[in-house]
Order: structure tokens, then C-alpha cells, then sequence
């Protein structure tokens, strides 16, 4: 059964009514037509399943059949917080780890960046849209506008006073990932008690010492992925495959 994103998801008379590019995408795209049923999801946990009733390409009214909770996400809340990379390879890593369950997707410009500057923001949110629905997501993660990684380790108050947790990965040197979480647990059964999971994955080239420095006055632990160099797309999908095994539902 097709999936379809709706966040501004309004229900008149037990219907439900698509238009813009949601209408073409459907129609023109899934070819769905009347009779066929379809589940439309608002971001908050609210799923609908709906038969169609009308389809074209400038609007799709659909018949609520059923609205029911989906909650179809890790108990842990992932902040990836990702050096800038060229070309494609930062729509891969934003597919991919929506796919693998990231709450929130922060691109950051770090010294070694060799992206100082883009407009993909609006791409990015879009490739998480489709990686959630094609996935099964209940929620799109939010993908934040770049910013500076010294701005954004001295920006939101967790993270400007030491509070937030989570780890900065770097191939030069770290903890294991089991030592680290040890280091910051709450209890052994419950390491974050809730709270976000930040994990800093740099660009070609790495972060700088400065940088991991930096991170760790911050009170972010910093962890090794192994002995050989992982690219940075590599690194990121390992990172949270890693936290969704011991910590998420990957179990």
C-alpha cells in the first residue's frame, strides 16, 4: 500500500484532500487511481489508511477508512551532526540514516570542509520525506540549515553548557564506543534517560585536534571506529548503525 507524507494533514467530512506535487507524485508517479487504498502520514504519529476516491495530477481526495497511532521509532533520539561533504555523498548519508532511524540531521562547515557554502537544505528535507515514507517511518527527521561547528557546539544551551551527550568519532585516536557509553550512563539499562544522542561524523579529511578538543570541553566523548580509515559516508551510516544495535532497536 502506498505512503505519502502529509504535514499539514486536515480531515473534512472523512476526507482527505491532496493537491500540488503530492497530487501529481501520486497520480502520475504511483499511478494511483480510485478504488486504491492509501496511507497517509502526518509526521506526529498520526497514520490514516484511506481509499481513493478521485485521482489526477492537480488533486486526489481520499476517503478516511481508519486513523489509527503509528509509532514506528527508536527509543533513541539520534542528533547526526555531519561535516559537510561534496557532491552526492551528503544526499546519501541523509537517505540512509533517516532510513536507519536519525531524529535530526545538523550539516555543519568544519575547518577541513571542503563545502564552505550550500543551498541544498530544501533537498536534503526532501530526500528524508521519501527515505521516511519508503522506510515506514512514522516521523521525518528535521534537517537543520548548515552551520559552523564552533557555532553550533557554542549555540543551543545543552550543548553551550556541557549538558548535551553523545559522541565526536575521529580516526586519530578514542575510546571504544562500549567505554565511552559507560562514561556517561545514567544506570547500566538506561545510558541517556531520554536525552538527544549527538554524533559528530566529520568531513573529507576529518576534524582537526582543535575541534575534538573543543567537542570534549563540551563534555562529547570521543570514539574510535577502529584501526582503518573509514570515508566519512562510511563512517556516519557505521556511527549509527552502532547506537541503534546497543542502544535503539536494532537489537
Amino acid at each position: 500500500m502506498p505512503r505519502i507524507f502529509l504535514p499539514t494533514l486536515s480531515v473534512t467530512d472523512n476526507r482527505i484532500v491532496l493537491d500540488g506535487e503530492k497530487a501529481h507524485y501520486l497520480s502520475s508517479v504511483l499511478r494511483c487511481k480510485k478504488g486504491d487504498e492509501l496511507t497517509i502520514f502526518d509526521g506526529k504519529g498520526n497514520c490514516f489508511r484511506t481509499v481513493i476516491e478521485r485521482a489526477d495530477k492537480r488533486e486526489v481526495i481520499s476517503e478516511v477508512l481508519r486513523h489509527f497511532p503509528c509509532d514506528f521509532e527508536s527509543p533513541v533520539h539520534i542528533i547526526l551532526v555531519q561535516g559537510l561533504l561534496k557532491g552526492e555523498k551528503m544526499d546519501w548519508v541523509v537517505q540512509k540514516t533517516t532510513e536507519l532511524g536519525v531524529r535530526e540531521i545538523v550539516p555543519v562547515i568544519t575547518e577541513r570542509s571542503q563545502v564552505r557554502e550550500t543551498r541544498k537544505a530544501v533537498r536534503w528535507r526532501k530526500i528524508a520525506e521519501e527515505a521516511s515514507r519508503q522506510s515506514g517511518r512514522s516521523v521525518v527527521p528535521a534537517v537543520h540549515e548548515p552551520v559552523g561547528l564552533k557555532e553550533f557546539l557554542k549555540g543551543s544551551e545543552p550543548v553551550r553548557q556541557g549538558e548535551a551527550k553523545g559522541f565526536i568519532f575521529w580516526e586519530d585516536g578514542g575510546a571504544s564506543f562500549d567505554e565511552a557509553i559507560k562514561k556517561i550512563s545514567v544506570s547500566p539499562g538506561l545510558p541517556f534517560a531520554g536525552s538527544p544522542v549527538h554524533l559528530f561524523i566529520g568531513p573529507e579529511g576529518g576534524f582537526t585536534h582543535e575541534e575534538v578538543t573543543l567537542a570534549q570541553e563540551k563534555s562529547f566523548q570521543v570514539v574510535s571506529l577502529g584501526r582503518r580509515i573509514l570515508r566519512a559516508e562510511t563512517a556516519a551510516l557505521s556511527a549509527v548503525t552502532l547506537v541503534q544495535f546497543l542502544l535503539g532497536d536494532m537489537g
